[in-house]
């Protein structure tokens, strides 16, 4: 049995986490922490929400999972380091010096940490989609979509699948946009890929990368519909992410690939 705790237990993905951990039968929730939410009960449970990390060390947990804010995140992957409890992240915004420095960090603790830009499996294989076909295309952009309540543009999933794109291939032809009668309409890149950020009430998520070379094109989407399709991903990495040594970034190594 895995001793599971949660970070944000008290938002929407916390709540859902929650959920999932304790349907699992091979998982056990043993804390639960949000200093928004301190002092309430987890649905369907008596377990407390604790306001802090005095929640986790008393209950001693194999494997904390983390869908706060990135300050949070920040804080959180520290005491997981320093107490040796292994992570599992989905938050996002962590910069390319702060991965290194978390590298370093879980290398040398008792501790592992995956931190993926999405646990749904079904973008995690668009994403591998995307990288397979980049090469044998001229022209990619990429929409993503989400609710009206997510504060971040571009998505940390969009930025993870431009960069992936951009290391399999740079051979893109040239913007022909020479007027632009509205800024931004052309949306932001990263490295190099044009990247269009939707925010629609409604949504959950989705992305969608659109290829095109002579005479064809291919559109590789995934849509999520319910924040319940993050968690056959957020279990997979609860209970692998001990035997993946340091840190992993991404589903991509626990899905074999």
């Amino acid at each position: 049995m895995i001793r599971v705790g949660v970070f944000g237990a008290g938002g929407r993905m916390g709540a859902t986490v929650c959920d999932a951990v304790l349907a699992a039968p091979d998982l056990e929730l043993v804390a639960a922490v949000d200093p928004f939410h301190g002092g309430e009960t987890v649905r369907g449970t008596e377990l407390t929400i604790g306001a802090g990390w005095e929640a986790l060390e008393a209950a001693k947990p194999d494997v904390a999972v983390d869908f706060t804010n990135i300050d949070g995140a920040r804080m959180n992957l520290r005491w997981c380091a320093a107490e040796g409890v292994h992570a599992v992240v989905g938050t996002t915004g962590f910069d390319e010096g702060e991965l290194s420095t978390l590298g370093t960090m879980f290398a040398d603790s008792q501790a592992n940490a995956v931190i993926a830009p999405n646990f749904a499996i079904g973008a995690v294989m668009m994403m591998r989609f995307a990288e397979l076909a980049a090469p044998y295309f001229d022209s990619v952009e990429i929409i993503e979509m989400h609710h009206d309540q997510k504060i971040d543009a571009p998505s940390g999933t969009s930025i993870a699948t431009a960069q992936r794109i951009a290391a399999a291939s740079k051979d893109w032809s040239e913007d022909p946009t020479t007027k632009v009668v509205a800024e931004g309409a052309r949306g932001g890149t990263v490295e190099g890929v044009p990247v269009h950020a939707l925010r629609v009430r409604g949504m959950v998520a989705s992305q969608e990368v659109l290829f095109g070379t002579t005479g064809q094109s291919l559109s590789i989407r995934h849509d999520t519909y319910d924040r319940s399709s993050f968690m056959p991903g957020v279990l997979l990495a609860v209970r692998k992410v001990a035997a993946t040594p340091g840190l992993t970034l991404g589903l991509d190594a626990l899905l074999g690939f």
